[in-house]
């Protein structure tokens, strides 16, 4: 059965008049699936809508929700699996993004940067970490080296 909701216009309305579900959809081996429908809908006021994932995975669905829309059920639907939440956010902030976080599948945490990023940049800190270190320890063992030097001259 397709459930067919009225298209959404975009939300360019202030940030305390959205709200946004996104997430993604993975496989058993966390890789995200593409072109997947993710129902998304505030059951009080029967408003939902289909979106579909992108090549990663990746869904966004965006409300236009008021402050009375606050603990609303929400279901989130992909796959034939099913979410059951509470639309969560502050009523008292006007300027924070409203969104929710709603992942499906195993593994599925691809929030963030690619895992490649993270351990690059970790070589590079340790690499300049290590750098420094020397210079250091260089610079404490020179000024040694020249009083050595300048008491062993002094003596003779």
């Amino acid at each position: 059965m397709n459930v067919v909701f009225p298209p959404l216009a975009q939300a360019t309305h202030e940030a305390d008049h959205r709200f946004m579900v996104e997430g993604y959809v993975c496989d058993q081996n966390g890789k995200g699936l593409p072109n997947t429908d993710v129902l998304v809908k505030d059951i009080r006021i029967s408003y939902g809508q289909v979106v579909r994932t992108d090549g990663d995975g990746y869904y966004k669905a965006m409300f236009h929700l008021h402050n009375d829309n606050l603990d609303d059920p929400l279901l989130v639907e992909a796959r034939g699996e099913r979410q059951n939440l509470k639309i969560q956010f502050d009523p008292k902030d006007l300027e924070s993004e409203r969104k929710v976080r709603v992942n499906f599948g195993t593994g599925c945490e691809a929030s963030g940067p690619p895992a490649w990023i993270w351990w690059g940049s970790g070589a590079i800190f340790a690499t300049a970490c290590g750098i420094i270190g020397m210079k250091m320890v260089r610079s404490q063992r020179k000024p040694e080296r020249v009083k050595s030097k300048s008491l062993g001259k002094k003596k003779s």
